[in-house]
């Protein structure tokens, strides 16, 4: 039997072959277009609280969080932080977790999956994770749904900010951060999405996702990118005070 490293080389080089077969089909009808960083930006932290990025929860996203995903996030957390711009740390939790109950504030997404592992009640397992805690006067933002601006103040509190472009992080790559992504896109923000600052439970789903999503709803940029982005930005506004 292949192990799991075996597995997901074999994926991935499945994966690759797609991408690049894909790429013709996109290029050829005018896909994969830029959208570019705009002059103010914001952080969006997708579900990176403790019921996904600590192990032993039944929404945690494996070994990438510890390797990949909260370092990339501690270096984005510093340079927006010292860039002064706006960071919205996203979580989820309900207060009514009984499923026939049907004023649950769940709705009907508890027939999908198991949301009574994240009850209000039980702020441990919703806070978001230590290492990437959120400072003071950082927005902490309660979902319900899969989309941070679905049934929630994200948008206005953004426009109010003056944000233009939002980064957004987090898990997963085909739920919540792939719906915040198209929505955030539908709202009129330029959508990144931060690559390796991007989970999921299952093999191959974050490659194809964002390679889907960098075609057709954000621009997939590296960590790298992002923190030279953030710098120039922050330049750009100390030049203009002081104009």
């Amino acid at each position: 039997m292949a192990t799991n490293a075996e597995l997901n080389a074999k994926l991935e080089s499945v994966l690759n072959e797609i991408f690049e077969a894909s790429n013709v089909i996109y290029k050829d009808r005018g896909f994969q277009r830029r959208i570019g960083f705009g002059k103010r930006p914001a952080l969006i932290s997708v579900d990176l609280a403790n019921a996904w990025t600590r192990p032993g929860n039944p929404f945690y996203c494996g070994d990438a969080m510890d390797t990949e995903i909260i370092p990339g996030m501690q270096r984005l957390l510093k340079a927006f932080r010292a860039a002064g711009h706006p960071i919205v740390h996203v979580t989820t939790a309900y207060q009514n977790t009984d499923r026939n109950d049907p004023a649950t504030d769940m709705g009907m997404w508890h027939y999908k999956i198991p949301v009574d592992a994240v009850n209000l009640r039980d702020e441990e397992i919703w806070a978001i994770d230590s290492r990437i805690a959120p400072f003071e006067g950082e927005y902490v933002l309660l979902k319900k749904r899969a989309s941070a601006f679905s049934g929630t103040p994200l948008a206005g509190y953004l426009r109010s900010a003056g944000v233009d472009t939002i980064l957004v992080t987090g898990v997963t790559a085909t739920a919540c951060v792939r719906t915040t992504i198209c929505d955030g896109l539908a709202e009129g923000f330029r959508t990144i999405a931060v690559k390796e600052c991007i989970g999921d439970r299952v093999p191959g789903a974050v490659a194809w996702n964002l390679y889907d999503i960098d075609a057709k709803f954000a621009d997939v940029e590296t960590v790298d990118t992002c923190v030279k982005y953030l710098a120039s930005v922050s330049r750009n506004a100390k030049s203009v005070a002081a104009e």
